[in-house]
């Protein structure tokens, strides 16, 4: 699919979380076609899902594809593992058991297909190695080598014009990330960000994820606008 002459597009992943919705806001601001992509990865819950449709709508994404890969059947992840329970006490030493194997590779994989079919010229993620989990993907080391995988692994990229691997919010903190979405009009009551939340899209408040998003608004000076159990 050859891009209108003038127009740039750019694969956004969004998972319906704080960090992604900056994210699709900023490729949005910057003048980019979004093409958002969510990814039903066998997690715990699909309030995220519904979060990441009403997201793409509201910023006006050109289109938006939700993927089904279940990586949950391997299981070893407490957010694809019923039996594995969420951690409530704080963040664990080393890598949570939290962490997804393999699941940014897996979607920058995802994204990366779509984006030579779309002659996209960038992809973005919202991976952050500061305010983060402790996962091996959202390092800049992880997001350097898929970089260089990409230049290798698909046709565009042979050619010399492959999509870039965007991931403006790398080295920003939390309450950064929350200041530049505000400015750029996220509507936070709209994004899910819990490990463990309800039907209703309604955050735990006790899970790593909920701690690091409430800290973070309230680093940033803002009132959390996050829907609690």
């Amino acid at each position: 699919m050859t891009a209108v002459q003038g127009e740039r597009r750019a694969v956004v992943l969004l998972s319906g979380g704080l960090d992604s919705a900056t994210v699709l806001a900023e490729v949005v601001h910057q003048g980019y076609r979004a093409y958002a992509l969510s990814v039903a990865y066998g997690q715990r819950h699909s309030a995220e899902l519904a979060a990441s449709e009403a997201i793409a709508a509201h910023f006006g994404a050109a289109a938006h594809q939700v993927l089904t890969v279940d990586v949950g059947r391997f299981g070893g992840s407490a957010l694809t593992d019923q039996r594995i329970a969420v951690p409530e006490n704080g963040a664990d030493e080393g890598i949570p058991v939290t962490y997804v194997p393999a699941r940014n590779t897996l979607f920058l994989s995802l994204a990366l297909g779509w984006a030579e079919v779309l002659d996209a010229e960038a992809i973005f993620i919202g991976v952050n190695a500061v305010d983060y989990s402790g996962y091996p993907d959202c390092r800049p080391a992880f997001i350097e080598a898929f970089s260089a995988l990409a230049a290798v692994a698909t046709k565009s990229g042979v050619e010399g014009h492959g999509p870039r691997i965007e991931a403006p919010l790398l080295t920003l903190s939390k309450a950064q990330i929350i200041t530049r979405g505000t400015a750029l009009g996220v509507p936070w009551p709209l994004t899910v960000s819990c490990y463990q939340a309800d039907s209703q899209g309604r955050a735990c408040g006790r899970c790593d994820s909920c701690r690091l998003r409430r800290e973070g608004f309230l680093a940033a000076g803002q009132v959390d606008p996050t829907r609690y159990q």
